[in-house]
């Protein structure tokens, strides 16, 4: 085997099933040996969709895909992806090219050719390489998959000279490496047992980090009967309608004062990071008891808030831990508690979020079981805090992290590849799918129903409202939308106008009669005046 056939060879012995990417002469090795194996190709139009693809496809399936990509202009255009990856714990293993070994750094002005094209990504990796030597190629892989086994994941980007691809490599493909995560230390399930046996008015924080584990996560939380709160990439941890889920209500007055009156604070897989818990941005969430801090990353154990007992822990094996040490469940008037936050945030009130509340009741009878991937646009940030998922990885979207646009059509359709027997919902605002029209020709090949729900306003409604709350002038913000109807037309998907939320019950109600894509354009004007 040369190099490129036995990467395609150690991929598919550590489980990776998809790959992502745009065929290019700096790649074509890849390709050769792609063709005789068993993982399937997705071809986006952008590598930025590439990565945004296999973002969606990791999210809704817990597992890692792979991307192939180009060097130089390739890597550029998947590096916005890579950093939403990467704010968002989202595991992803990015392969690339780069140029011949005696020519790097030399500045001779070969095709692709970029000034030290690993350093750059590596601000947006959890780690980059470049590959000098094919027997290395096992090693280096299984630093990939330990991280994305045992650590906090994120892009792992792994560059392949020219030369390098095409050299021999070992013909026998070594038996991956069994890894498990870190276990909590028991004096530290100790004390922290301790610490929620004597609370009174405990609160638990639910992160990403605990996605993998819903079962374990409501047993705790029972357990305790302490109100919680789940953020935006634990949504459906806890199921639907769970009395104790406050959803991601942190930035909210009548939770932060939840938060304060706590007790005890038990954080679990969560970086308590601004983009859960300050949407204001105003400094305001505050904990006002012992704060328990169990995360993977020990460097996330000291960031954001100063945690009182900090656990270095898989969140699976903490919750087990801490389910051995705790006494059956105490009546802490957890439900009440949440009830009354509940009915102090009324959201279903407030009129910032009026036009979305039927938004969301829509999808939920007509969906039920949907994944909703987001793009950052206004219906999504209402449906960070409306939205209800009966179970994880069936809400995610870029308003978190990062926060990039363009990122709901194609992170959906890897979120389409990875769980075809879900349906699938990208919700979108038309100014941000205009980022990632292209990626229409992707759906329009997999042939699969995904929903396309545009929610058209004419231009970039978030900004032109801060705009005029700042009383600054609309420079820049008010675009003429496309003809989404011809678009639709033009890349063979069908087309549904929607004004009100009968008119989408009806247009989702027909999402899987046709395996093509389904564009459902919201007109956001007449929507409002129907309510």
């Amino acid at each position: 085997m040369n190099c490129a056939q036995h990467l395609i060879a150690l991929l598919e012995a550590h489980g990776v099933d998809t790959a992502f990417g745009i065929p290019g002469v700096h790649t074509i090795e890849l390709y050769r040996a792609l063709g005789d194996s068993g993982l399937s190709h997705v071809t986006p139009r952008h590598e930025q969709g590439a990565g945004f693809m296999a973002d969606g496809y990791a999210r809704a399936s817990g597992q890692p895909a792979a991307c192939f990509i180009i060097s130089g202009p390739g890597m550029t255009n998947i590096a916005t992806a890579m950093g939403q990856a990467l704010a968002d714990s989202v595991p992803m293993l990015v392969i690339s090219s780069v140029n011949q070994r005696a020519t790097l750094g030399r500045g001779q002005g070969r095709l692709h050719e970029m000034p030290h094209q690993g350093e750059t990504l590596a601000g947006v990796s959890v780690f980059s390489h470049t590959l000098h030597d094919p027997a290395a190629l096992p090693e280096v892989l299984a630093r990939a998959f330990a991280v994305f086994a045992s650590a906090r994941p994120g892009p792992v980007h792994i560059e392949i000279p020219l030369d390098v691809m095409t050299a021999p490599a070992p013909d026998t493909v070594a038996t991956p490496t069994s890894v498990f995560p870190p276990a909590p230390a028991p004096a530290a399930l100790a004390r922290a047992g301790d610490w929620l046996v004597e609370a009174r008015r405990p609160l638990v924080l639910l992160g990403g980090g605990t996605t993998a584990v819903p079962e374990l996560a409501r047993t705790l939380v029972d357990r305790l009967d302490a109100p919680t709160f789940t953020t935006i990439n634990a949504k459906g941890v806890l199921g639907r309608d769970h009395p104790l889920d406050l959803g991601a209500t942190q930035s909210l007055p009548a939770a932060r004062r939840l938060a304060a009156e706590a007790d005890v604070v038990l954080a679990i897989g969560t970086e308590l990071g601004e983009t859960d818990y300050d949407l204001v941005f105003d400094g305001g969430f505050r904990l006002g008891g012992r704060l328990i801090r169990i995360d993977i990353d020990p460097q996330q154990l000291g960031r954001n808030q100063t945690a009182d007992l900090a656990l270095l822990a898989e969140a699976g094996q903490a919750m087990r831990g801490l389910l051995d040490v705790l006494p059956d469940a105490a009546d802490r008037d957890g439900a009440a508690r949440a009830e009354a936050v509940r009915e102090a945030l009324a959201l279903g009130a407030d009129p910032e979020l009026a036009p979305y509340v039927p938004l969301y009741a829509t999808l939920r009878e007509a969906l039920p079981e949907a994944i909703v991937v987001g793009d950052s646009t206004g219906p999504v940030y209402a449906g960070n805090f409306l939205a209800a998922m009966p179970a994880p990885r069936r809400w995610f979207n870029a308003a978190t992290g990062f926060g990039t646009l363009g990122y709901g059509l194609p992170a959906a359709l890897g979120a389409a590849v990875a769980r075809p027997d879900q349906p699938v919902v990208a919700l979108v605002g038309d100014g941000g799918l205009q980022f990632v029209l292209g990626e229409l020709g992707t759906a329009r090949d997999l042939g699969r129903p995904v929903a396309l729900v545009i929610w058209n306003n004419d231009g970039y409604d978030e900004i032109r409202r801060y705009m005029s709350m700042s009383e600054v002038p609309h420079l820049g913000v008010d675009l003429a939308a496309p003809d989404f109807r011809a678009l639709a037309e033009a890349y063979d998907c069908r087309h549904a106008g929607v004004t009100d939320p009968a008119s989408l019950h009806d247009a989702l109600g027909r999402l899987c009669e046709a395996e093509s894509p389904l564009i459902i354009e919201v007109d956001a004007t007449a929507w409002s005046a129907s309510l």
